[in-house]
């Protein structure tokens, strides 16, 4: 079966960095596209960057410039470096894939296209 596990979560102050891996299986990684997403305390979730198979990808409009989504296939393992980090970030992140034929555009802005998700992992920036 599918399974999605994040890590690199932690606690940094305002401008530091991280990298968030997450390891994937039970499908062929390569074929299908991925997500990164993040929910805030007392906020909706929301889209925060997005690669499809042919590596294009998508960025929320808050994290452009400073977040990269990147994925190796060898290792079926998606990543997102974020840099730069604000207080605005802190947030449960959570990977997530999907088959559907949306385009990665549609889904950053609509979660609920992705089919598959991590449990999650927990960042959190301070001032």
């Amino acid at each position: 079966q599918v399974q999605l596990v994040e890590s690199g979560g932690g606690s940094v102050q305002t401008g530091g960095s991280l990298r968030l891996s997450c390891a994937a299986s039970g499908f062929t990684f390569s074929s299908y596209w991925m997500g990164w997403f993040r929910r805030a305390p007392g906020k909706e979730r929301e889209g925060v960057a997005c690669i499809d198979s042919d590596g294009r990808t998508t960025y929320a409009d808050s994290v452009k410039g400073r977040f990269i989504i990147s994925q190796d296939n060898a290792k079926n393992t998606l990543y997102l470096q974020m840099n730069s980090l604000k207080p605005e970030d802190t947030a449960m992140y959570y990977c997530a894939v999907t088959r559907s034929s949306f385009s990665i555009d549609y889904a950053l802005g609509h979660p609920w296209v992705m089919d598959y998700w991590g449990q999650g992992t927990q960042v959190t920036v301070s001032s």
